[in-house]
């Protein structure tokens, strides 16, 4: 049998001669004994390997095309728009706001053409400190992780003292503390070690009054500050700062810094505690009452990350955490940090700030290295979901 010819063994089916999908059948059988048939088979496949290879991969080929669509171009499926409040400085929109371009707005859409856009959508949030997707109609939790998942940036999971709640996946609740409480400014975990380079905030629920995030770009905090107490910044950025924040054992979600040591070191074991506080750069002393006063520090005042001009960052909670309650931020050897001093730099944040109302589906992502960001008092409801990446 060597030798046999495929027209010998195999007949190509009527319905499949269009060369679409070919499909090799017996033209004969054998009348010969099992061994006969293997012996048969094997020579034909032999002599034909070229011809069936060639076949294989077309088939597989046209299996590809029919099960497969071409992800959406970020420039077929993105329209630039605009919202309230938006700002432009050194020629970028801030929040740049992308809506949808094609009447495929749904999230699954959305999600395509995310992962075909990964690259791209890094070099608009790095330029723009903040995007705002509007007008994809993601709906939920579910909706929003699988968003977060195209974006393609690794997890991190949140330690602070904000009371959060695992939702799904990725997703968690922002800030559970009282509404009418107003969030301060800040970096998303600027005082450990390992902080997330982005933030990104999706609305389920939008409040019916208040309740916005506003953002700052945080170089022009610094530019500015360095306009009028230049010596002040340089000497804080110097010494470096200070900060102490004391957290019950327990969450507490009546305050907007309520959550419990417990939960933020995922651990009711003081010595297991201060190991892993000590792993994310601060240490811990215990207080009679069972809370613990977190200390960390050196930090500095500003800095300066790759990829952003140079830009010099103010990159520090002074402002947030100077003078309240259950905080503290001194200079790193101890020297109080001048009441008016902080008074001015809040002043300058919020003449600083950018905000928008939330929409249902909002999707705002923050370069967390560039902006600080806050939330305004809300009238009820109003629900903010957040997932943080490297």
């Amino acid at each position: 049998m060597e030798g046999t010819s495929k027209d010998d063994l195999f007949i190509v089916d009527d319905e499949s001669k269009d060369e679409k999908a070919t499909d090799a059948t017996p033209i004969k059988q054998s009348g010969g004994n099992n061994n006969d048939d293997y012996e048969a088979l094997m020579a034909a496949l032999e002599a034909n390997r070229g011809w069936l290879q060639a076949k294989v991969s077309m088939n597989n080929a046209l299996a590809t095309d029919a099960t497969t669509q071409t992800p959406p171009r970020h420039g077929d499926f993105f329209r630039v728009g605009e919202c309230e409040g938006q700002k432009t400085l050194d020629g970028e929109r801030m929040p740049l706001v992308l809506n949808p371009a094609t009447t495929h707005k749904d999230h699954e859409a959305l999600v395509a053409a995310l992962r075909a856009s990964r690259e791209w959508l890094e070099g608009k949030v790095i330029a723009s400190s903040a995007v705002l997707l509007r007008g994809f109609d993601v709906r939920d939790a579910m909706e929003f992780d699988a968003v977060v998942e195209a974006m393609g940036w690794p997890d991190i999971r949140y330690v602070g003292p904000a009371p959060r709640t695992h939702v799904h996946g990725r997703v968690w609740t922002a800030n559970e503390g009282p509404l009418e409480q107003f969030v301060y400014f800040h970096h998303e975990m600027v005082l450990i070690k390992e902080f997330p380079e982005k933030v990104i905030l999706f609305c389920e629920v939008p409040p019916p009054e208040g309740g916005e995030t506003p953002f700052v770009p945080s170089f022009r905090v610094t530019e500015r500050a360095l306009q009028e107490f230049p010596e002040m910044v340089e000497e804080l950025d110097a010494k470096g700062l200070r900060y102490t924040l004391t957290a019950l054992s327990k969450n507490d979600n009546r305050s907007m810094r309520g959550r419990g040591w417990e939960d933020a070191f995922r651990t009711s074991d003081k010595p297991e505690a201060e190991n892993r506080a000590k792993a994310l750069g601060m240490d811990l002393e215990w207080l009679p009452d069972g809370s613990a006063k977190t200390i960390l520090g050196p930090r500095t005042l500003t800095r300066v990350f790759p990829g952003r001009r140079g830009r010099r960052m103010w990159f520090n909670t002074v402002v947030g955490m100077h003078g309240k309650e259950v905080s503290s931020a001194t200079a790193a050897d101890g020297s109080e940090i001048p009441a008016s001093f902080v008074q001015r730099i809040g002043e300058i944040i919020e003449e600083e700030s950018i905000q928008f109302r939330w929409r249902r589906g909002d999707i705002l992502i923050l370069d967390n290295l560039a902006t600080l960001h806050a939330r305004r008092p809300s009238l009820p409801p109003r629900r903010i979901l957040v997932a943080t990446c490297k």
